[in-house]
């Protein structure tokens, strides 16, 4: 299967357990790998033979600046489940999210979770 990957997004979010995470934005980074057939895109050189990667970005920018979630873990699956439902030709999606500077005690490099979701795994619509 082909891919069309966004790479290292940046976004603003306030996610997290403090609750100065609540109060202050703080900087997200997250890669997304849709997995779908490129080849008539490739031929055709036609758009809507593919997926527009300005629309992944909004749909991305839309969780990340939405409301408030305590883990990274729902972030990530978030993104995923909204990139299934609003792009039917991905048949799947892989999500990294990256946290590179979360409020903690001790110096890293940052946390960040990684998931995948197929769209035959895709729960039905509410």
């Amino acid at each position: 299967m082909d891919k069309l990957i966004l790479r290292e997004m940046h976004f603003f979010g306030r996610h997290g357990l403090l609750p100065i995470e609540a109060e202050k934005a703080q900087p997200f980074s997250v890669t997304v790998e849709l997995e779908l057939s490129l080849a008539q895109a490739g031929q055709s050189d036609r758009l809507d033979q593919t997926v527009d990667y300005r629309a992944v970005q909004a749909v991305v920018r839309d969780v990340i600046e939405g409301s408030h979630k305590y883990l990274i873990e729902t972030l990530a699956e978030e993104i995923a489940l909204e990139l299934l439902r609003k792009f039917p030709l991905a048949q799947a999606v892989g999500v990294e999210l990256v946290k590179p500077r979360p409020p903690v005690d001790f110096q890293f490099a940052g946390v960040a979770v990684q998931v995948r979701r197929e769209r035959s795994a895709l729960p039905p619509a509410a």
